[in-house]
């Protein structure tokens, strides 16, 4: 059996489409199993924090904060400021892609 959806990875931005986060962007700070991960954004979701998302329940991005996956990779850890720029750095990027259509 091939696995067509993609996997979600660490550093990964997520849109959450299900629950009180609806339609809000989080990163993808643990890998859980096969169906869940923990998400945080750094402002109203901590990372000492993190929220068990179902991978059903959120859109993944095609973005990979590159900041976020080499903080985890050199330290095993990610401060809340780092979330919030990388959100932010995404957010940015899609308004001027949107604005350049």
């Amino acid at each position: 059996m091939v696995d067509s959806e993609p996997s979600p990875k660490i550093g990964q931005i997520v849109k959450v489409t299900k629950g009180r986060d609806c339609n809000q962007y989080s990163i993808i700070v643990k890998l859980l199993d096969h169906r869940f991960v923990s998400v945080a954004d750094g402002d109203k979701r901590k990372v000492d924090r993190p929220k068990k998302k179902n991978i059903n329940h959120i859109k993944l991005v095609d973005y990979i904060s590159e900041e976020v996956s080499n903080s985890f990779d050199e330290t095993g850890r990610v401060t809340n400021g780092k979330l919030r720029y990388a959100i932010s750095n995404f957010l940015k990027q899609e308004l001027l892609l949107q604005e350049g259509e």
